[in-house]
């Protein structure tokens, strides 16, 4: 299960720099930029984790119809 934590690195990565191209200046209030940048964290641990997992359960998937 290496291989999993190597991922989680991956794909937190590619998520955080995904979602830092959304504008979230219309749902932010001003002077709250604390606040914005703790929500793109939390929205990229998210979207990290259930990346990972799709990714691992689909190699476990592939690799059990194969045999």
């Amino acid at each position: 299960m290496n291989y999993k934590a190597i991922i989680y690195v991956i794909t937190l990565f590619l998520s955080i720099f995904a979602i830092s191209g959304i504008n979230f200046d219309g749902f932010i209030k001003k002077n709250k930029a604390l606040e914005a940048r703790i929500l793109v964290l939390l929205l990229s641990v998210s979207l990290s984790y259930l990346l990972t997992n799709f990714i691992t359960d689909f190699v476990d998937l592939t690799s059990f119809i194969k045999g």
